[in-house]
Protein backbone atom coordinates (compact mmCIF):
# COMPACT_ATOMS: atom_id res chain seq x y z
CA UNK A 1 0.00 0.00 0.00
CA UNK A 2 1.38 3.54 -1.03
CA UNK A 3 2.45 6.09 1.40
CA UNK A 4 -0.15 8.60 0.20
CA UNK A 5 -2.66 5.75 0.90
CA UNK A 6 -2.12 5.38 4.11
CA UNK A 7 -1.73 8.91 5.04
CA UNK A 8 2.17 7.81 5.90
CA UNK A 9 5.12 10.39 5.12
CA UNK A 10 7.58 9.49 3.05
CA UNK A 11 11.35 9.37 3.89
CA UNK A 12 12.00 11.59 1.57
CA UNK A 13 9.59 13.94 2.50
CA UNK A 14 11.64 15.63 5.52
CA UNK A 15 14.90 16.48 3.15
CA UNK A 16 12.44 17.82 0.78
CA UNK A 17 10.85 20.17 3.00
CA UNK A 18 14.29 21.03 4.15
CA UNK A 19 15.52 21.59 1.07
CA UNK A 20 12.88 24.12 0.21
CA UNK A 21 13.21 25.89 3.65
CA UNK A 22 17.36 26.19 2.98
CA UNK A 23 16.55 27.44 -0.23
CA UNK A 24 14.03 30.02 0.71
CA UNK A 25 15.95 31.20 3.78
CA UNK A 26 19.45 30.76 1.42
CA UNK A 27 18.78 32.47 -1.60
CA UNK A 28 17.99 36.21 -0.10
CA UNK A 29 21.04 35.58 2.10
CA UNK A 30 23.41 34.49 -1.28
CA UNK A 31 22.32 37.71 -2.96
CA UNK A 32 22.89 39.73 -0.09
CA UNK A 33 26.57 38.54 -0.39
CA UNK A 34 26.78 39.13 -3.57
CA UNK A 35 25.12 42.89 -3.77
CA UNK A 36 27.82 43.08 -0.69
CA UNK A 37 30.53 41.87 -2.55
CA UNK A 38 29.16 44.04 -5.79
CA UNK A 39 30.35 47.13 -3.31
CA UNK A 40 34.00 46.02 -3.39
CA UNK A 41 33.96 44.73 -6.94
CA UNK A 42 32.79 48.47 -8.09
CA UNK A 43 35.57 49.92 -6.34
CA UNK A 44 37.64 47.84 -7.97
CA UNK A 45 36.74 48.49 -11.30
CA UNK A 46 36.73 52.01 -11.08
CA UNK A 47 39.99 52.29 -9.44
CA UNK A 48 40.78 49.85 -12.71
CA UNK A 49 39.83 52.65 -14.58
CA UNK A 50 42.32 54.92 -13.05
CA UNK A 51 45.48 52.62 -13.26
CA UNK A 52 47.50 49.64 -12.85
CA UNK A 53 49.13 51.33 -9.47
CA UNK A 54 45.68 52.85 -8.40
CA UNK A 55 44.00 49.02 -8.69
CA UNK A 56 47.32 47.99 -7.11
CA UNK A 57 46.99 50.85 -4.30
CA UNK A 58 43.46 49.91 -3.77
CA UNK A 59 43.97 46.47 -3.51
CA UNK A 60 46.53 47.08 -0.60
CA UNK A 61 44.14 49.06 1.38
CA UNK A 62 41.37 47.27 1.02
CA UNK A 63 43.15 44.16 2.77
CA UNK A 64 44.55 46.08 5.24
CA UNK A 65 41.03 47.33 6.24
CA UNK A 66 39.54 43.67 5.98
CA UNK A 67 42.07 42.55 8.28
CA UNK A 68 40.49 44.00 11.58
CA UNK A 69 37.13 44.57 9.80
CA UNK A 70 36.74 40.36 9.65
CA UNK A 71 37.50 39.87 13.25
CA UNK A 72 34.91 42.30 14.02
CA UNK A 73 32.61 40.85 11.90
CA UNK A 74 32.94 37.33 13.68
CA UNK A 75 31.85 39.00 16.61
CA UNK A 76 28.25 39.72 15.05
CA UNK A 77 28.71 36.66 13.60
CA UNK A 78 27.65 35.29 17.24
CA UNK A 79 24.44 36.36 17.28
CA UNK A 80 22.93 34.50 14.54
CA UNK A 81 23.07 30.92 16.53
CA UNK A 82 22.45 32.59 19.69
CA UNK A 83 19.43 33.74 18.56
CA UNK A 84 18.03 30.86 16.46
CA UNK A 85 18.76 28.78 19.45
CA UNK A 86 16.40 30.46 21.46
CA UNK A 87 13.21 30.63 18.75
CA UNK A 88 14.47 26.96 18.09
CA UNK A 89 13.87 26.25 21.93
CA UNK A 90 10.96 28.72 22.20
CA UNK A 91 9.43 29.79 19.25
CA UNK A 92 8.15 33.31 20.05
CA UNK A 93 11.00 34.17 22.46
CA UNK A 94 11.22 37.71 22.89
CA UNK A 95 13.11 38.92 25.04
CA UNK A 96 16.16 37.05 25.04
CA UNK A 97 16.14 37.87 21.31
CA UNK A 98 16.23 41.42 22.28
CA UNK A 99 19.33 41.02 24.32
CA UNK A 100 21.05 39.35 22.16
CA UNK A 101 20.57 42.08 19.20
CA UNK A 102 21.03 44.76 21.65
CA UNK A 103 24.55 43.25 23.06
CA UNK A 104 25.20 42.79 19.49
CA UNK A 105 25.07 46.61 18.69
CA UNK A 106 27.26 46.97 22.06
CA UNK A 107 30.16 45.19 21.15
CA UNK A 108 29.72 46.56 17.24
CA UNK A 109 30.37 50.20 19.16
CA UNK A 110 33.48 48.86 21.26
CA UNK A 111 35.43 46.98 18.53
CA UNK A 112 34.99 49.89 15.79
CA UNK A 113 37.00 51.85 18.12
CA UNK A 114 40.06 50.40 18.14
CA UNK A 115 40.47 49.38 14.58
CA UNK A 116 39.27 53.08 13.63
CA UNK A 117 43.03 54.28 15.40
CA UNK A 118 44.80 51.26 13.52
CA UNK A 119 43.29 52.08 10.35
CA UNK A 120 44.12 55.57 10.71
CA UNK A 121 48.37 54.54 10.44
CA UNK A 122 47.72 52.66 7.35
CA UNK A 123 50.43 54.03 5.21
CA UNK A 124 52.77 53.34 8.15
CA UNK A 125 51.54 49.90 8.59
CA UNK A 126 51.90 48.98 4.75
CA UNK A 127 55.56 51.21 4.53
CA UNK A 128 57.06 48.83 7.68
CA UNK A 129 55.38 45.80 5.62
CA UNK A 130 58.03 47.28 2.69
CA UNK A 131 55.38 48.12 0.31
CA UNK A 132 56.00 50.79 -2.08
CA UNK A 133 56.45 54.34 -0.70
CA UNK A 134 54.10 55.18 -3.71
CA UNK A 135 51.83 52.54 -3.59
CA UNK A 136 51.33 52.99 0.32
CA UNK A 137 50.69 56.25 0.04
CA UNK A 138 47.50 56.05 -1.90
CA UNK A 139 46.46 52.91 -0.10
CA UNK A 140 46.68 54.97 3.01
CA UNK A 141 44.72 57.61 1.53
CA UNK A 142 41.96 55.33 0.56
CA UNK A 143 41.68 54.25 3.76
CA UNK A 144 41.53 57.17 5.49
CA UNK A 145 38.01 57.64 3.96
CA UNK A 146 36.60 53.98 3.74
CA UNK A 147 37.65 53.12 7.53
CA UNK A 148 34.41 55.01 8.94
CA UNK A 149 32.36 52.39 7.13
CA UNK A 150 32.93 49.89 9.88
CA UNK A 151 30.91 50.68 12.71
CA UNK A 152 27.77 51.02 10.38
CA UNK A 153 28.54 48.30 8.39
CA UNK A 154 29.41 46.15 12.00
CA UNK A 155 25.11 47.58 13.12
CA UNK A 156 23.89 45.86 9.74
CA UNK A 157 24.94 42.40 10.02
CA UNK A 158 23.85 42.36 13.56
CA UNK A 159 20.24 43.89 12.22
CA UNK A 160 20.63 41.09 9.25
CA UNK A 161 21.40 37.90 11.77
CA UNK A 162 17.94 39.21 13.47
CA UNK A 163 16.23 39.47 10.74
CA UNK A 164 17.96 36.39 9.37
CA UNK A 165 16.60 34.08 12.46
CA UNK A 166 13.46 34.75 12.05
CA UNK A 167 13.55 33.29 9.00
CA UNK A 168 12.88 36.72 6.64
CA UNK A 169 16.08 37.75 5.59
CA UNK A 170 14.77 39.49 2.09
CA UNK A 171 14.66 43.21 3.85
CA UNK A 172 18.22 42.90 4.03
CA UNK A 173 18.55 42.44 0.26
CA UNK A 174 16.30 44.98 -0.55
CA UNK A 175 18.83 47.38 1.62
CA UNK A 176 21.79 46.12 -0.20
CA UNK A 177 20.28 46.81 -3.50
CA UNK A 178 20.53 50.06 -3.10
CA UNK A 179 23.14 50.70 -1.23
CA UNK A 180 24.86 49.09 -4.27
CA UNK A 181 23.44 51.39 -6.73
CA UNK A 182 24.27 54.40 -4.19
CA UNK A 183 27.77 52.92 -4.24
CA UNK A 184 28.31 52.65 -7.36
CA UNK A 185 26.87 56.54 -8.31
CA UNK A 186 29.17 57.60 -5.37
CA UNK A 187 32.55 56.23 -6.87
CA UNK A 188 31.63 57.80 -10.27
CA UNK A 189 30.28 61.53 -8.63
CA UNK A 190 33.92 61.38 -6.17
CA UNK A 191 36.39 59.33 -8.16
CA UNK A 192 35.86 61.27 -11.19
CA UNK A 193 34.30 64.53 -10.13
CA UNK A 194 31.47 64.42 -12.43
CA UNK A 195 28.19 66.10 -11.84
CA UNK A 196 30.39 69.39 -9.83
CA UNK A 197 31.27 66.55 -7.39
CA UNK A 198 34.94 67.56 -6.50
CA UNK A 199 37.36 65.42 -8.30
CA UNK A 200 38.56 62.58 -5.43
CA UNK A 201 40.67 59.75 -7.30
CA UNK A 202 40.80 57.05 -5.04
CA UNK A 203 40.00 58.91 -1.83
CA UNK A 204 36.70 59.30 -3.54
CA UNK A 205 36.12 55.31 -3.70
CA UNK A 206 36.53 55.17 -0.04
CA UNK A 207 34.40 57.88 0.88
CA UNK A 208 31.86 56.41 -1.28
CA UNK A 209 31.80 53.13 0.02
CA UNK A 210 31.35 54.27 3.90
CA UNK A 211 28.38 56.79 2.95
CA UNK A 212 26.56 53.29 1.47
CA UNK A 213 27.87 51.14 4.57
CA UNK A 214 25.86 54.17 6.71
CA UNK A 215 22.84 54.14 4.15
CA UNK A 216 22.25 50.25 4.84
CA UNK A 217 22.26 50.70 8.79
CA UNK A 218 19.76 53.37 9.10
CA UNK A 219 17.73 51.48 6.05
CA UNK A 220 17.98 48.17 8.47
CA UNK A 221 17.14 50.18 11.82
CA UNK A 222 14.36 51.99 9.88
CA UNK A 223 12.99 48.50 8.94
CA UNK A 224 12.90 46.60 12.51
CA UNK A 225 11.60 49.49 13.81
CA UNK A 226 8.54 50.36 11.29
CA UNK A 227 7.94 46.42 10.00
CA UNK A 228 5.18 44.45 12.59
CA UNK A 229 6.59 41.32 12.94
CA UNK A 230 10.45 43.10 13.94
CA UNK A 231 8.59 46.10 15.58
CA UNK A 232 7.03 43.97 18.92
CA UNK A 233 10.71 42.98 19.74
CA UNK A 234 11.51 46.96 20.42
CA UNK A 235 15.00 46.36 19.61
CA UNK A 236 16.37 50.00 20.44
CA UNK A 237 14.32 50.49 24.17
CA UNK A 238 16.71 51.26 26.69
CA UNK A 239 19.36 50.31 24.33
CA UNK A 240 22.27 51.65 26.46
CA UNK A 241 20.93 49.27 29.76
CA UNK A 242 23.91 47.24 30.74
CA UNK A 243 23.19 43.11 30.44
CA UNK A 244 26.55 42.33 31.00
CA UNK A 245 25.91 38.10 31.15
CA UNK A 246 24.87 38.22 27.08
CA UNK A 247 27.60 40.45 26.25
CA UNK A 248 29.92 37.66 27.76
CA UNK A 249 28.20 35.11 26.12
CA UNK A 250 28.69 36.68 22.89
CA UNK A 251 32.49 37.43 23.27
CA UNK A 252 32.76 33.47 24.29
CA UNK A 253 31.11 32.42 21.15
CA UNK A 254 31.92 35.21 18.91
CA UNK A 255 35.76 35.68 20.23
CA UNK A 256 36.94 31.73 18.27
CA UNK A 257 34.41 32.60 15.30
CA UNK A 258 36.51 36.43 14.57
CA UNK A 259 39.49 33.97 14.92
CA UNK A 260 38.26 31.03 12.48
CA UNK A 261 37.62 34.26 9.65
CA UNK A 262 40.65 36.09 10.55
CA UNK A 263 42.38 33.28 10.22
CA UNK A 264 40.89 33.04 6.60
CA UNK A 265 40.82 36.15 5.49
CA UNK A 266 44.64 37.23 6.77
CA UNK A 267 46.02 34.86 5.02
CA UNK A 268 44.27 35.81 1.81
CA UNK A 269 45.53 39.56 3.00
CA UNK A 270 49.28 38.10 3.21
CA UNK A 271 49.03 36.91 -0.04
CA UNK A 272 48.15 40.18 -1.50
CA UNK A 273 51.33 41.61 0.67
CA UNK A 274 53.33 39.04 -0.60
CA UNK A 275 52.51 39.82 -4.64
CA UNK A 276 53.35 43.39 -3.75
CA UNK A 277 56.48 42.32 -3.27
CA UNK A 278 56.81 40.53 -6.38
CA UNK A 279 55.57 43.33 -8.67
CA UNK A 280 52.56 45.82 -9.25
CA UNK A 281 51.26 43.69 -11.87
CA UNK A 282 51.27 40.43 -9.57
CA UNK A 283 49.59 42.48 -7.14
CA UNK A 284 46.83 43.97 -9.57
CA UNK A 285 46.30 40.43 -11.33
CA UNK A 286 45.80 38.85 -8.03
CA UNK A 287 43.48 41.29 -6.80
CA UNK A 288 41.09 40.51 -10.34
CA UNK A 289 41.28 36.84 -9.73
CA UNK A 290 40.62 37.44 -6.06
CA UNK A 291 37.93 39.55 -6.64
CA UNK A 292 36.31 37.03 -9.41
CA UNK A 293 36.84 34.14 -6.62
CA UNK A 294 34.65 36.99 -3.93
CA UNK A 295 31.76 36.73 -6.33
CA UNK A 296 31.39 32.76 -6.58
CA UNK A 297 32.20 32.27 -2.32
CA UNK A 298 29.09 34.11 -1.86
CA UNK A 299 26.81 31.66 -2.55
CA UNK A 300 28.44 28.72 -0.37
CA UNK A 301 29.38 31.61 2.34
CA UNK A 302 25.50 32.44 1.33
CA UNK A 303 24.70 28.80 2.44
CA UNK A 304 26.58 28.71 5.51
CA UNK A 305 25.05 31.64 6.98
CA UNK A 306 21.77 29.59 6.34
CA UNK A 307 22.78 26.37 7.05
CA UNK A 308 23.68 28.13 10.90
CA UNK A 309 20.20 29.71 11.21
CA UNK A 310 19.01 26.12 10.41
CA UNK A 311 21.07 24.00 12.46
CA UNK A 312 20.63 26.32 15.09
CA UNK A 313 16.69 26.51 15.32
CA UNK A 314 17.01 22.28 15.03
CA UNK A 315 20.16 22.40 18.23
CA UNK A 316 17.86 24.70 20.18
CA UNK A 317 14.71 22.17 19.73
CA UNK A 318 16.92 19.11 20.57
CA UNK A 319 16.31 18.05 16.87
CA UNK A 320 19.18 15.71 16.15
CA UNK A 321 17.50 14.29 12.65
CA UNK A 322 16.62 18.24 11.76
CA UNK A 323 20.53 19.13 12.77
CA UNK A 324 21.28 16.36 10.64
CA UNK A 325 19.14 17.05 7.30
CA UNK A 326 19.96 20.67 7.62
CA UNK A 327 23.67 19.99 7.66
CA UNK A 328 24.12 18.08 4.65
CA UNK A 329 21.65 19.76 2.38
CA UNK A 330 23.67 23.20 2.64
CA UNK A 331 27.02 21.07 2.39
CA UNK A 332 25.42 19.37 -0.92
CA UNK A 333 23.98 22.62 -2.69
CA UNK A 334 27.78 24.49 -1.68
CA UNK A 335 30.33 21.92 -2.72
CA UNK A 336 27.81 21.69 -6.17
CA UNK A 337 28.01 24.80 -7.40
CA UNK A 338 31.40 25.60 -6.39
CA UNK A 339 32.40 22.95 -8.59
CA UNK A 340 30.75 24.17 -11.74
CA UNK A 341 32.31 27.48 -11.26
CA UNK A 342 35.88 25.85 -11.44
CA UNK A 343 34.95 24.68 -14.91
CA UNK A 344 33.69 28.27 -15.86
CA UNK A 345 37.47 29.53 -14.21
CA UNK A 346 39.21 26.66 -16.44
CA UNK A 347 37.13 27.47 -19.77
CA UNK A 348 36.55 31.22 -19.81
CA UNK A 349 39.27 33.28 -18.04
CA UNK A 350 39.30 36.44 -20.10
CA UNK A 351 35.51 36.89 -20.00
CA UNK A 352 35.81 36.95 -16.23
CA UNK A 353 38.73 39.22 -16.45
CA UNK A 354 37.09 41.73 -18.74
CA UNK A 355 34.88 42.69 -16.49
CA UNK A 356 37.71 44.72 -14.15
CA UNK A 357 40.35 45.20 -16.84
CA UNK A 358 40.70 46.07 -20.92
CA UNK A 359 42.16 42.61 -22.09
CA UNK A 360 42.49 44.32 -25.58
CA UNK A 361 45.14 46.95 -23.99
CA UNK A 362 48.68 46.03 -25.11
CA UNK A 363 49.20 47.80 -21.74
CA UNK A 364 47.41 45.50 -19.78
CA UNK A 365 48.61 42.16 -21.14
CA UNK A 366 51.30 41.43 -18.29
CA UNK A 367 48.22 41.61 -16.14
CA UNK A 368 46.10 39.71 -17.87
CA UNK A 369 48.62 37.37 -18.69
CA UNK A 370 49.17 36.59 -15.00
CA UNK A 371 45.22 36.64 -13.92
CA UNK A 372 44.70 33.89 -16.27
CA UNK A 373 47.26 31.43 -14.69
CA UNK A 374 46.07 32.69 -10.69
CA UNK A 375 42.52 31.45 -12.30
CA UNK A 376 43.96 28.24 -13.04
CA UNK A 377 45.11 27.52 -9.81
CA UNK A 378 41.65 29.74 -7.87
CA UNK A 379 39.72 26.97 -9.91
CA UNK A 380 41.63 24.00 -8.19
CA UNK A 381 40.38 25.28 -4.61
CA UNK A 382 36.91 26.19 -5.58
CA UNK A 383 35.40 23.28 -4.28
CA UNK A 384 37.25 22.62 -0.90
CA UNK A 385 36.71 26.92 -0.43
CA UNK A 386 32.67 26.02 -0.32
CA UNK A 387 33.28 22.89 1.62
CA UNK A 388 34.78 24.66 4.89
CA UNK A 389 32.57 27.57 4.59
CA UNK A 390 29.61 25.23 4.56
CA UNK A 391 31.02 23.16 7.14
CA UNK A 392 32.11 26.31 9.58
CA UNK A 393 28.34 27.32 8.95
CA UNK A 394 27.22 24.01 10.31
CA UNK A 395 29.36 23.89 13.33
CA UNK A 396 28.35 27.61 14.67
CA UNK A 397 24.85 26.41 14.23
CA UNK A 398 25.65 24.03 17.12
CA UNK A 399 27.54 27.30 18.61
CA UNK A 400 30.75 24.81 18.12
CA UNK A 401 33.45 27.76 17.64
CA UNK A 402 36.77 27.34 19.56
CA UNK A 403 38.10 23.54 17.90
CA UNK A 404 37.40 24.76 14.26
CA UNK A 405 39.09 27.80 15.32
CA UNK A 406 42.25 25.77 15.91
CA UNK A 407 42.31 23.79 13.26
CA UNK A 408 41.75 26.82 10.96
CA UNK A 409 45.04 28.28 12.30
CA UNK A 410 46.87 24.80 11.35
CA UNK A 411 45.26 24.54 7.69
CA UNK A 412 45.80 28.56 6.62
CA UNK A 413 48.79 29.63 8.63
CA UNK A 414 50.43 26.16 9.41
CA UNK A 415 50.46 25.04 6.20
CA UNK A 416 49.05 27.05 3.50
CA UNK A 417 51.17 30.43 4.09
CA UNK A 418 54.26 28.88 4.65
CA UNK A 419 54.13 26.65 1.81
CA UNK A 420 53.30 29.54 -0.89
CA UNK A 421 56.26 30.86 0.87
CA UNK A 422 58.37 28.81 0.14
CA UNK A 423 57.14 27.83 -3.31
CA UNK A 424 57.14 31.61 -4.65
CA UNK A 425 60.28 32.98 -3.26
CA UNK A 426 62.55 30.16 -2.96
CA UNK A 427 61.90 27.92 -6.01
CA UNK A 428 60.84 30.45 -8.21
CA UNK A 429 57.39 29.97 -8.74
CA UNK A 430 56.47 33.41 -7.84
CA UNK A 431 52.55 34.36 -7.61
CA UNK A 432 51.55 31.40 -8.81
CA UNK A 433 53.03 29.38 -5.66
CA UNK A 434 51.32 31.71 -3.50
CA UNK A 435 47.88 30.65 -4.94
CA UNK A 436 49.07 26.97 -4.57
CA UNK A 437 49.85 27.52 -1.21
CA UNK A 438 46.33 29.14 -0.74
CA UNK A 439 44.74 25.87 -2.53
CA UNK A 440 46.66 23.61 0.67
CA UNK A 441 45.77 25.74 3.36
CA UNK A 442 41.58 25.64 2.12
CA UNK A 443 41.96 21.76 1.49
CA UNK A 444 43.43 21.03 4.97
CA UNK A 445 40.66 23.06 6.47
CA UNK A 446 37.80 21.79 4.94
CA UNK A 447 38.84 18.16 5.32
CA UNK A 448 39.65 19.16 9.58
CA UNK A 449 35.61 20.62 9.51
CA UNK A 450 34.39 18.09 7.74
CA UNK A 451 35.98 15.57 9.92
CA UNK A 452 34.76 17.54 13.00
CA UNK A 453 31.13 17.56 11.64
CA UNK A 454 30.92 13.76 10.86
CA UNK A 455 32.10 13.33 14.55
CA UNK A 456 29.83 16.10 16.48
CA UNK A 457 27.77 12.99 18.29
CA UNK A 458 30.65 11.37 19.55
CA UNK A 459 32.60 14.62 20.49
CA UNK A 460 30.11 15.73 22.87
CA UNK A 461 28.17 19.12 20.43
CA UNK A 462 25.02 18.21 21.40
CA UNK A 463 25.20 19.76 24.70
CA UNK A 464 22.71 22.44 25.82
CA UNK A 465 23.21 25.69 23.91
CA UNK A 466 24.11 28.56 25.37
CA UNK A 467 21.09 31.03 25.16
Amino acid sequence: MSAIATGAQSPATPWRDELRAMLALAWPMILTNLAQTAMTATDVMILGRLGPDALAAGALGSNLYFAPLIFGLGLMYATSPMMAAELGRKRHSVRDVRRTVRQGLWIAVLISIPIWALLWYAEEILLAMGQEPKLAEQAGIYVHHLQWAALPFFGYIVLRSFISALERPGWALVIMAIAVAANALGNWLLVFGKWGFPEMGIAGSGLATSIASGMMFVGMAAVVMMEKKFRRYHLFGRFWRADWPRFRALLKLGLPISGILAFEVTIFNAAAFLMGLISSSSLAAHAIALQICSVTFMIPLGLGQAVTVRVGLAYGARDRDGITRAGWTAYVLGVGFMALMALVMVFWPHLLISAFIDVGDPANAQVVGLAVSFLVFAALFQVVDGAQAVSAGQLRGLQDTKVPMILAAIGYWGIGLPLGVLLAFHFGFEGRGIWIGLFSGLAVVSVLLLWRWLRRDHLGLMHKPVI
